[in-house]
Formats: structure tokens, C-alpha cells, sequence
């Protein structure tokens, strides 16, 4: 029996926490395999999920993968996060991938292994404990600038 669908209204500015972890061990996978092939090909490949996933998150194709083989066969959550940490940390991801893709297709190997290595970093805390460092680094923004934002909201 499927299980029901979680409310979300459209154009609602906060999403499942699931996916954007599943999201981070593909990502993982992927810059795995991309310092130690140096492919500044693959690299391009992952700042283009980051690009698409940072401008339309419900576009990107990890997240479609998430939702459509695994969110079904999980409960729904407890609280939702809000988007715009994903998507700055999407936007830092991009950054990171192009200067590796420029790196590794320019000649600059090591340009390209540093910024896949950090991005690598980043992916992995994200994957296996949750941490975002691009949402952290929103967040903290956002508490400077005096605009607090709120970081989950429960489940209505």
C-alpha cells in the first residue's frame, strides 16, 4: 500500500531533509571517482547537477531519483527544512565543481583535485552526519544580517 504523499504546497519554500542527503552520497560517489580518475569531464557533469539543482532543486536528478525510488518507501518527516540553505549550498557546490572542472580540462591538475576535494569534503559531512556545510554557512549569514532564519519547520 503506498504510503501518502506529504503536503507540500507548490512553490513552498521548505522540503524533505532526506533528500538533499541522498543527494550528498551520490554526490560523494561522484567526486570520489573524480579524483582519482581526473576527469574534469565527470566534474563538469556533477557542476551541472549543482548548477540545475541550486536554480530548480525539484528539477534536480538526484533529488527525482530520491522521490521517485526512495521517498515512497519511507514515512514522511517529522519537520521540513527550509530551501534556500540547499540552495546556496547547491550554488557553493557549483562553484567548487567548475574550478575543478577548469582545473583538471585546463591542465591544472591540482587546481582541479584541491577544489574536488573540497567539495568531496563538503558532500561527505553531509552524507554521513548531516552537516551542511553550505546551509551552516547560510545560516550563519543570515543571523549576521540580522535576519534570522527559521532552520526546520514541524510538519503540518
Amino acid at each position: 500500500m503506498p504510503r501518502p504523499r506529504l503536503p507540500r504546497p507548490r512553490g513552498s519554500p521548505h522540503d524533505r531533509p532526506r533528500g538533499p542527503r541522498f543527494a550528498a552520497a551520490v554526490t560523494t560517489v561522484v567526486m570520489v571517482v573524480v579524483l582519482l580518475t581526473g576527469s574534469g569531464w565527470l566534474a563538469l557533469a556533477q557542476a551541472a547537477v549543482f548548477g540545475l539543482t541550486a536554480a530548480r532543486p525539484r528539477l534536480g536528478p538526484y533529488g527525482l531519483i530520491y522521490r521517485g525510488l526512495l521517498a515512497p518507501r519511507l514515512g514522511p518527516p517529522a519537520e521540513l527544512e527550509p530551501l534556500a540553505p540547499f540552495r546556496f549550498a547547491q550554488t557553493v557546490g557549483f562553484v567548487f565543481a567548475t574550478v575543478a572542472t577548469l582545473g583538471y580540462l585546463l591542465g591544472s591538475p591540482v587546481t582541479g583535485a584541491v577544489a574536488a576535494g573540497f567539495a568531496l569534503a563538503a558532500a561527505f559531512l553531509n552524507a554521513a552526519f548531516g552537516l551542511c556545510l553550505g546551509c551552516e554557512m547560510y545560516l550563519a549569514y543570515r543571523r549576521l544580517a540580522g535576519r534570522p532564519l527559521a532552520a526546520r519547520v514541524p510538519v503540518a
